[in-house]
């Protein structure tokens, strides 16, 4: 009897390391963690790592989660979120990410657009109390049934994740392992408002397989990741790559640079992800050199308008692979040559690596009509992007599919080269501290600053704008944003910000 053949999840690649090498050392957990979470850091091997996978997929499976339903989770760039994921996935469940710096309404809109049936966070990260957060959430989200967390201090109804992972493994679910059934849930603002974007396993290990294969990441590499893991981007780039590397994954959550320098040198890191534009100030600061043994550098870039006018890569020892960012729609990679510049990006199928004759498709690159950049490929979720149907003249005719998704990003070709220019992000949203949003809600919250009062959106290299204002409105703004149920950091990344002019 022929049996069909089965696609990898990312189940599958885990099991694939551990069974090769249980005792190899594959998880480690930020220097500072302390001061993120209030607990100390954790390093965990393959076998270690299976048994708390275990430990969390029962208690999922007996808290009466129902196999393909919505998980949702928000915590940082730690142990508990690697494991929480994959926990999630052996239990059979749909895991949906949810950025740190959002605020209670997106929180409770994103609960219930999934149907999510549990939510799982921290007691406290930076300080604030997002078990709090979570569970005014799900007060107001009528699907959700179970809501548990990692750290001291939770509240009432809340069950404590750290006691699952003490007690031996329960009640486990036999799960059937196919890469064509939804694993992943991100979301995006795009100029339609807030959009659910649903991935399979498939569509997540191919953004990973694009992204280490253009990069070259060595069998066994230790990875760094110091990118938020909160959307297909940040997934892809740390967890996956980590899984098909078959290497060690080291967390830092984002900003130390001094932690971060340590941890690359500590634990000798061959690969560091990064946002594209920290990528390029190691060469900017000489801190490149005081990093010898970092042979791969992987710059995201969430404005990747901004790459063609970047920097010079100055660091001869490590190469630089620069991955364009289009929200939640997909990616591309291009690594750079001897020269340290970006690499032309053409129109049509690219391989992943990019310059290698007869190299694997990863995807496709093209222009649409409305001259903007469109993507396909398997990790192109092109049904969630589908625009609305048009009516037709007879009523009958069905609109033809479209194969491709629109990233919304203003694009031309260059008549010399034949290379795509991306000018503009999406018309009608902006880019704020690395998270998107409508530019009217900006407009909200300046019209909630009162007459007379000014606060804009300036270019800003890092986090493509910042929120700025005049001094003696500084207070008012972080009043409003803070009445408009604004989550407690972004508050704080606006102060930040907005003392800046």
């Amino acid at each position: 009897m022929n049996q069909s053949p089965v696609s990898p999840t990312l189940e599958t690649l885990f099991q694939r390391t551990l069974a090769r090498q249980p005792d190899a050392l594959a998880l480690l957990d930020p220097l500072n963690k302390p001061r993120v979470t209030g607990d100390a850091p954790k390093r965990l091997t393959y076998a270690e790592a299976d048994r708390a996978i275990t430990a969390l997929s029962a208690h999922f499976v007996e808290a009466g989660l129902p196999a393909n339903s919505v998980i949702a989770i928000q915590l940082p760039n730690t142990i508990e979120f690697v494991l929480t994921v994959l926990a999630a996935h052996r239990a059979g469940l749909v895991v949906a990410v949810l950025p740190l710096l959002w605020r209670h309404a997106e929180l409770t809109a994103a609960l219930n657009r999934t149907a999510a049936r549990a939510i799982v966070t921290m007691s406290r990260i930076d300080g604030i109390s997002y078990s709090d957060l979570a569970m005014n959430a799900a007060a107001e989200a009528f699907s959700i049934r179970h809501v548990c967390g990692f750290g001291n201090d939770l509240p009432e109804g809340m069950a404590s994740l750290d006691e699952a992972l003490a007690r031996a493994p329960g009640t486990t679910r036999r799960v059937v392992q196919d890469g064509r059934k939804a694993a992943l849930i991100s979301f995006d603002m795009t100029a339609e408002g807030f959009r659910p974007v649903p991935r399979p396993h498939l569509s997540l290990i191919a953004g990973g397989l694009a992204i280490s294969l253009e990069s070259d990441v060595p069998q066994g590499a230790t990875v760094m990741s110091a990118f938020a893991p909160m959307s297909f981007a940040g997934l892809a780039s740390s967890l996956v790559v980590w899984l098909l590397s078959g290497g060690t994954l080291v967390l830092h959550h984002p900003f130390d640079s001094d932690v971060l320098e340590e941890q690359i040198n500590e634990h000798s890191c061959d690969v560091l992800v990064a946002p594209g534009l920290l990528a390029l100030r190691l060469g900017e600061l000489e801190a490149a050199a005081r990093l010898p043994g970092l042979r791969t550098v992987i710059g995201l870039w969430r404005a990747p308008e901004q790459v063609a006018s970047s920097d010079i890569w100055a660091a001869p020892h490590a190469s630089i692979t620069d991955v364009y960012l289009f929200g939640e729609v997909g990616l591309f990679g291009a690594r750079r040559g001897n020269d340290g510049l970006p690499v032309a990006i053409v129109p049509g199928p690219h391989g992943a690596p990019r310059e290698q004759q007869g190299s694997s498709v990863a995807g496709e690159i093209l222009l649409t009509p409305k001259g903007t950049l469109g993507l396909r490929g398997a990790m192109v979720p092109v049904a969630a992007y589908a625009p609305p149907p048009l009516p037709t003249s007879d009523g009958v005719a069905a609109q033809p599919p479209r194969d491709y998704a629109d990233t919304g990003y203003a694009a031309r070709l260059d008549r010399s080269t034949g290379a795509i220019c991306i000018t503009a992000p999406p018309a009608g949203i902006m880019s704020v501290g690395g998270y998107r949003f409508l530019s009217h809600d900006l407009q909200e919250w300046s019209r909630r600053l009162g007459q007379g009062a000014l606060i804009t959106a300036l270019p800003d290299r890092l986090s493509g704008h910042r929120l700025a204002g005049r001094a003696q409105d500084n207070a008012r703004a972080r009043e409003a944003l803070s009445e408009l149920g604004l989550n407690p950091l972004m508050v704080e990344a606006f102060r930040d910000r907005a003392g800046a002019t």
